[in-house]
């Protein structure tokens, strides 16, 4: 069977390695010009960049990937545990480390508030149950039948599952210090909702944090990009990058043709790995749309983000790897994300120095350094705007580690909103996908079939939802759906 995918970031990927090595004809067709969608990179003056996913988080995930393919990620990718995973600067001019071993972090949270490391273990432990159960029962379910959902072990742990505590309640009514509730709340700080609407069976981020680990892939993470693109190109799939799908031709519920600028190519079957909204809205023909542009605009989305890119020409002082600054308010921030949506009065942001781990991503004695503050989906997005936001970004950052930065930076680059929907047709301009609200779980989220019969959806849209493990497991679903239906 003739397959074409629409889109090459991880789930297009991902579906194109299962297809491809399954024995069908894969073809994959890429808007930019290299693959890996928001996980591309670029190299300016001698600088290196990761364009958008950072934090290589769930390696047991990944790994499961290529295991499935018959492959090693070692044999690919050359990771590197981080430690410490990250340091969190905060309002009283302090900051903490986050050490990759847990009796180290049991002390750290000992420091934090009393018997701070005891409580910290058993909520691990509890997150643990989540991880797992989510993990194992949920996550390559492609939400197409309640039928799904059942499960003994899922009905043995239900009430361990805290499908109906927040993670504010669950965190709040354990931990007592500031310190300790702003680190573990950070993690859904991108599933897309305030800690007080999400539930807290998404405290098993906390244990892919804390436990799993934070880990770099040397290189970047284009380099897992890349690892599946030649997995895929071992079992024939074929890459045609800069091909824009232009639009979808259909009749007798399949689609017919795939469009290209100047031309068309007769299609059997059709993973649409791009923005689910773009394909949807404006690439199939209305009368074989599920879903209506009102049904769209109430989905709650994930952020976006302002980001920057600058090179450094000196070394940076007093940061690490990954850098959280919340030296601010998170719910305050988090109410001008989700509540009413405006750029924040006062953001909480992250910086990410690759260059630490991995010297060669800058000039010698240089720095690559990567800010990143979430930001409302859909808001107003310009020059005068990023730059006042660059401003507080860096003037906060100075502060915090005792040295100039801003007199430093020989490269700048800077990608918002416009430039999401330009590069990925991203709806909103969002940059995390769709929220993980109770409401939007599973098999409420937007399904990963569609109205025509040869056509399934993949990516952070739809199940099992946002994030780099989730969007690979997203492509391994739909490819499963495809092969099911070829069976």
């Amino acid at each position: 069977m003739q397959i074409d995918i629409i889109g090459s970031g991880f789930a297009g990927l991902v579906s194109a390695c299962f297809l491809a090595k399954n024995g069908h004809e894969v073809h994959v067709h890429e808007k930019n010009e290299m693959v890996g969608g928001r996980a591309r990179t670029f190299k300016a003056e001698g600088f290196t960049f990761d364009m958008g996913p950072s934090w290589y988080w769930m390696p047991d995930l990944i790994d499961k990937i290529f295991e499935d393919l018959g492959e090693k990620r070692s044999d690919y990718i050359d990771l590197k545990r981080l430690d410490p995973s990250y340091r969190v600067f905060w309002n009283d001019k302090t900051n903490t480390d986050m050490p990759a071993s847990l009796e180290e972090l049991y002390r750290v949270f000992d420091d934090l508030e009393k018997d701070g490391g005891k409580k910290l273990k058993r909520f691990l432990e509890d997150a643990q149950v989540k991880y797992k159960v989510g993990t194992e029962k949920f996550l390559e379910k492609p939400g197409l039948s309640l039928l799904e959902l059942i499960d003994v072990e899922v009905f043995k742990n239900f009430f361990k599952l805290d499908l109906f505590k927040s993670v504010e309640k669950d965190v709040c009514n354990r931990f007592e210090s500031y310190k300790a509730r702003s680190i573990l709340r950070f993690p859904v700080l991108f599933l897309g909702e305030m800690p007080h609407r999400i539930p807290s069976l998404y405290t098993l981020m906390n244990y892919a944090d804390l436990k799993l680990g934070t880990w770099y892939p040397k290189g970047g993470m284009q380099q897992l990009a890349q690892a599946l693109k030649q997995i895929a190109e071992k079992h024939g799939a074929i890459f045609h990058l800069n091909r824009p799908v232009t639009g979808l031709e259909c009749a007798n519920n399949k689609v017919t043709h795939l469009n290209f600028e100047g031309h068309s190519k007769t299609v059997e079957q059709v993973v649409a790995g791009a923005d689910y909204n773009f394909v949807e809205q404006q690439l199939i023909p209305k009368e074989y749309r599920r879903y209506s542009p009102d049904y769209w605009d109430k989905r709650k989305m994930a952020p976006s983000s302002l980001i920057y890119y600058l090179g450094v020409n000196k070394k940076l002082e007093n940061v690490e790897h990954h850098n959280l600054f919340f030296d601010e308010d998170l719910v305050e921030h988090g109410k001008q994300i989700y509540d009413q949506p405006e750029w924040p009065d006062s953001p909480l942001f992250y910086a990410c120095v690759t260059s630490k781990t991995e010297p060669e991503v800058a000039p010698e004695g240089s720095e690559n350094l990567f800010l990143l503050m979430p930001l409302a989906p859909g808001v107003e997005d310009n020059e005068v705007l990023r730059e006042k936001y660059l401003n507080i970004m860096l003037e906060r950052m100075e502060r915090h580690t005792g040295q100039s930065i801003r007199g430093s930076i020989v490269y700048k680059r800077s990608y918002c909103i416009n430039d999401f929907k330009e590069d990925y047709n991203s709806y909103k301009g969002n940059a995390y996908g769709l929220a993980n609200t109770l409401m939007q779980t599973a098999n409420l989220k937007p399904k990963i079939t569609s109205k025509l019969d040869n056509l399934v959806f993949c990516g952070q849209l739809t199940v099992p939802g946002p994030g780099v493990p989730p969007a690979l497991i997203s492509g391994k679903v739909a490819a499963k759906l495809v092969l099911q239906k070829g069976a």
